[in-house]
């Protein structure tokens, strides 16, 4: 008998965040996780924040997701922030502060197992 993981595809809206207090809090080299951010390139983690509401379908903090249909963005990004909850159904890629815009949508999440 052969068993078949289903993983659970999301559909998302995906922008940007820069590690600055403006955009997160006293604390901005710190993620929600615990992990310490590199300022001098803080997008070579590729780190992601979540809304909330995505947290109980299991992308939590230490998860590995693939993200496709983002363009450049695409590929592996591990979740290790979470967003105000004001946000839902959304994620923040973490990027230097070279990269001043993105916002795509229908941007597809899979959990990595």
């Amino acid at each position: 008998m052969i068993l078949k993981t289903l993983s659970l595809i999301l559909y998302v809206t995906a922008t940007i965040y820069h590690a600055d207090p403006r955009q997160t809090n006293a604390d901005y080299l710190t993620t929600a996780s615990m992990q310490k951010i590199n300022p001098s390139n803080p997008a070579g983690h590729r780190w992601i924040a979540v809304s909330r509401d995505l947290e109980p379908l299991g992308f939590t903090f230490g998860t590995k997701v693939c993200v496709t249909n983002a363009g450049e963005m695409n590929g592996v990004w591990t979740v290790q922030d979470r967003m105000n909850k004001r946000w839902t159904n959304r994620i923040d890629f973490l990027v230097n502060k070279t990269m001043t815009a993105g916002k795509w949508e229908n941007v597809e999440l899979t959990i990595i197992k």
